[in-house]
């Protein structure tokens, strides 16, 4: 074999070598878009009629991939984007990705990722808040459980493979602050099982030092003996948006179990939230259904009581989505809120507090998929 001969066959196991390394690696695009009107009948005091986007589900794009490094273990990651489809602007602070940042390795052993990412009561409980699937808008009050699909920043993450129908995984995120090792850390662990029809999730999450603002979140005047809102001639004030906790814990559980073209489903999720020496306990209960028509048409309806430092927030929801193609749909949505006395209802911390009472919504939108 002469100088030349060689020269061609090492390009050609180079292109052999190349094309099966990329045989073993992928990277995928991929993205959501949701946009449509939306009615509420009070918002801070009037009512109002709007655009709205990232309502049922958040507007994304992202990058996925792969790497197979052998023996049955991978390089894996996921970058993801939040965007406002109305003004084209990023979400999330304006993070470049502010969804998802991670990157890890898969194997027999589970799955490890590092980076920003959701936490397990999004991962195992989520998926059984059945108000939301019905509009985006029905999450918990003020999502102080954490059932609206959140992040934790600066985690290490493990989660298990799947054991006859059961996988389990824990979190740490770190603060951070040199010396303070527990200021602004967070953790989270929890579990699931499905088998046939039935599907279970339980998840605890552990908040140190989160920042909320109540009178957004929740309408409360009032919170933890300290005046935070105020209202006169129809105008509401807030007083503290950044009313800083010592913890917030949340136990969450769900489950939803199938029969034929309908789907039961409910959860439980208990919050305590710490104040110097003092505790309060939400406790928000949740229940609902959704009906498979057709293979085109999905029907959903869910009903929320909350219970908090003596007030009370009872809340139904209704959706009806139509799939115009695989990746394209069509739906309907409204919510309706009332609070005792008191405390201005804000369905799902989506909208001003409304000033009457109750808070009615009404949305007509899309979404779709690539």
């Amino acid at each position: 074999m002469n100088i030349s001969q060689k020269k061609i066959t090492f390009a050609v196991a180079a292109i052999g070598i190349a094309g099966l390394a990329h045989a073993q690696s992928s990277v995928t695009l991929y993205g959501k878009i949701d946009a449509g009107l939306t009615f509420v009948n009070n918002e801070g005091g009037g009512k109002n009629f709007f655009f709205d986007n990232s309502v049922l589900y958040g507007n994304r794009w992202g990058l996925k991939g792969t790497e197979d490094l052998g023996g049955g273990t991978s390089t894996i990651f996921d970058l993801e984007s939040g965007f406002n489809l109305g003004t084209g602007i990023l979400k999330q602070g304006g993070a470049e990705f502010g969804r998802e940042a991670w990157v890890g390795l898969q194997g027999d052993f589970g799955k490890v990722t590092l980076g920003k990412q959701n936490d397990f009561t999004n991962d195992y409980v989520e998926s059984f808040n059945v108000s939301s699937w019905g509009s985006g808008y029905a999450i918990h009050q003020g999502d102080f459980d954490r059932m609206n699909g959140d992040m934790l920043t600066n985690s290490i993450k493990f989660r298990s493979n799947n054991y006859s129908g059961f996988d389990f995984g824990g979190m740490w995120s770190f603060g951070n602050q040199a010396g303070a090792f527990h200021n602004d850390a967070a953790w989270s662990a929890g579990g699931e099982y499905a088998n046939g029809p039935v599907k279970m999730g339980l998840a605890y999450t552990y908040l140190a030092d989160p920042t909320i603002d109540p009178y957004a979140a929740i309408g409360v005047h009032s919170f933890f003996g300290q005046t935070v809102a105020t209202v006169a001639n129809n105008t509401a004030t807030d007083l503290n948006s950044n009313f800083k906790l010592n913890s917030l814990g949340t136990l969450a559980i769900g489950g939803s179990y199938a029969i034929g073209k309908l789907s039961l489903i409910g959860n439980f999720t208990d919050t305590t939230l710490k104040l110097g020496s003092e505790s309060s306990v939400m406790h928000v209960y949740e229940g609902g259904a959704t009906y498979q028509f057709n293979a085109a048409t999905l029907g959903v309806v869910g009903y929320q009581h909350t219970d908090f430092q003596g007030n009370h927030w009872n809340q139904g929801s209704a959706g009806l989505q139509y799939a115009l193609s695989k990746r394209t749909s069509v739906y309907v949505s409204a919510d309706y809120l009332k609070a005792s006395a008191g405390v201005d209802p804000t369905i799902g911390y989506s909208f001003a507090p409304s000033l009457s009472g109750s808070q009615i919504d009404g949305r007509v939108g899309m979404f779709t998929s690539f």
